[in-house]
Parts: structure tokens; sequence; C-alpha cells
């Protein structure tokens, strides 16, 4: 168990796109709050709000870019 938490957590955290820090700095919550909000809701939704969180991932990537003056390229 503690394996998990060491070492898949932070990973998860680090690789998950950062939605659910943004969106609980934004909202006022904490972290763990608004990622249990997002599991319960695809369970009961049957997955709609991971359309949501792609959707927010993409547009904190492309504010990130637009912001560092990057040019895009296509």
């Amino acid at each position: 168990m503690s394996i998990i938490k060491d070492v898949l957590q932070p990973w998860i955290e680090k690789n998950s796109f950062g939605v659910c820090s943004y969106l609980a700095e934004k909202w006022g919550l904490s972290e763990s709050r608004v990622r249990i909000y997002f599991i319960y809701t695809s369970f009961l939704t049957l997955g709609s709000p991971v359309l949501v969180y792609l959707f927010t991932a993409f547009w904190i990537n492309i504010k990130k870019i637009l912001r560092s003056g990057e040019s895009i390229h296509i």
C-alpha cells in the first residue's frame, strides 16, 4: 500500500495535465475534493466528466502556449 502512495500517486499527479489543481485553485477547494468530484460524477454519468476533463486539459495547455509566446506549428 505504501508503494502505491509513494510511487504511483506522484506519477499520476505529475502526468494528469494539472486539471484538478487548476480547478481547485479557481474554485477555492482542495485538489482531493475536485478529484473525488470527477471520480464520482464519472461513475454516476457513465464517463461524461472525462470529456470535460480532457477539454479543460486542452484549454490549459493552449493558455500556457499563448502566455509563453511560443508559435504553434501545425
